[in-house]
């Protein structure tokens, strides 16, 4: 079956690159939970994007900070860039997402893929979450599908669908450059973990596979990156081309089984990540806190022997 969005996300890179009319990307790494959060702008109109936002959390004190965020709102500011666009990869797992604190300072759409909505339901019933917590994606302004088209400022984009690490992931094409979430890593480290609630191994490497049959001199960046053991240094951008040729996990020539069998058989050594259960629980809901109780306070739940 011929994949039209991919096709239309390919066409899309090349007449950026043609044109010249590519996005100028900054990014803010949190070395404390490993996360890249990205802001993208068109240089012509100075409309600008956020993509995986962190909010800082202190686990042992259970308080949380915007010093992160912060940065990001004096940077956008300094620039003179108007903010359009909040963009979530997925729900994240390992840190908290600081789209309300954003959209409060900066404005802009919060945005995450229509499978949101699977996430929530599994995850409500892990947490055992009322009838009040809404399953419907309501917590964000707009559920993108495979394929929808946007816009940051004259730069065109469009979502791609990649599902595997979770349902709901998303990559975000914006002109030439590709914002995979967590399905790709640095060559060097490889790709992300499938072991997860509705992960799924196959899936992954058939969404892998999507990303890179986009140009190959489409510039990657990543949600993540942990440092490989040889590397000193953190690094989030890469190329599609760099991924083909010297992913360790998913490089030219990997066969689905071979990658599948890499993949499971990893994933049950790996530790639950740090962050997982206040992680969820928050992003879920578009980065807001469960309502507070009689007493004013919030409150997150920690499920014992259930994961």
């Amino acid at each position: 079956m011929s994949d039209t969005v991919l096709y239309a996300a390919i066409a899309q890179v090349e007449a950026a690159r043609a044109a010249a009319r590519v996005p100028v990307v900054r990014t803010f790494f949190d070395e404390a939970t490993f996360t890249a959060t990205h802001v993208v702008h068109d240089p012509a109109t100075r409309r600008a994007a956020i993509i995986d936002s962190v909010l800082d959390f202190d686990q042992p004190s259970g308080r949380t900070s915007t010093a992160s965020a912060q940065a990001v709102v004096d940077y956008v500011r300094a620039e003179g860039l108007s903010v359009d666009w909040l963009l979530e990869t997925h729900a994240h797992a390992d840190h908290l997402s600081a789209a309300p604190f954003l959209q409060e300072q900066l404005g802009g759409k919060l945005v995450i893929g229509a499978a949101i909505t699977t996430v929530q339901q599994t995850f409500a019933g892990v947490f055992n979450e009322p009838e009040s917590f809404a399953r419907d994606g309501s917590q964000f302004d707009q559920l993108m599908e495979d394929g929808t088209r946007f816009a940051v400022g004259g730069i065109e984009a469009i979502a791609l669908h990649v599902p595997g690490h979770t349902p709901a992931c998303l990559a975000y094409v914006i002109g030439d450059a590709v914002f995979v979430g967590d399905t790709l890593f640095m060559p060097d480290y490889g790709t992300a973990r499938c072991d997860f609630p509705g992960g799924d191994a196959r899936t992954l490497y058939r969404s892998i596979h999507r990303l890179l049959a986009l140009p190959g001199e489409a510039r990657v960046f990543l949600c993540h990156d942990y440092q490989a053991p040889d590397r000193k240094e953190y690094v989030w951008e890469t190329t599609i081309a760099a991924e083909r040729a010297a992913n360790i996990h998913v490089h030219d020539g990997v066969s689905e089984d071979d990658f599948v069998a890499m993949r499971e058989t990893r994933d049950a050594t790996l530790a639950m990540p740090r962050l997982i259960l206040p992680s969820v629980q928050v992003n879920i809901r578009g980065g807001h806190f469960p309502e507070p109780e009689e007493n004013g306070v919030s409150y997150l739940k920690l499920p014992l022997n259930l994961l």
